[in-house]
């Protein structure tokens, strides 16, 4: 006899398929505002959560997302940086002091800008699929 391992994963993915994919939840999360309406901010500073949206109500404060949005902003501003210093190496080759002048605050720029908005995008995921960040295996 054959153990799923997967078997936790499969209401996941079922809610999914009968809600439909969260278009409009995530897209509110990039702009920063409340999954559930669109109205209000999500953040009271840079990346602390208000309580609960001031339009509508819905607790925010306690959807933790922990270390998936750093891991997303990493993975997007890796895969914005590798090509562009790729280019630029292979066609113009300039001396290694242009590259330590340019991508480091290229990368923090990229960085500080997208992980408030990748974390918002994962406060509506999981405001979507009704998870809490507390769920245990």
């Amino acid at each position: 006899m054959r153990v799923n391992r997967f078997k936790s994963y499969i209401p996941v993915m079922e809610y999914i398929r009968g809600q439909g994919f969260p278009y409009r939840p995530i897209l509110w999360g990039l702009r920063q505002k409340c999954p559930c309406c669109g109205e209000a901010p999500i953040y009271r500073a840079y990346l602390k959560p208000v309580d609960a949206c001031g339009s509508c109500g819905t607790p925010l404060a306690e959807i933790r997302t922990d270390d998936i949005a750093p891991y997303f902003t990493i993975l997007i501003v890796g895969h914005i940086i590798a090509p562009l210093l790729l280019f630029l190496e292979s066609n113009y080759a300039p001396p290694v002091w242009v590259h330590l002048s340019i991508w480091p605050a290229f990368i923090l720029t990229l960085t500080l800008l997208g992980l408030p908005r990748v974390k918002g995008a994962a406060v509506a995921v999981m405001w979507h699929l009704g998870m809490k960040g507390n769920e245990t295996q």
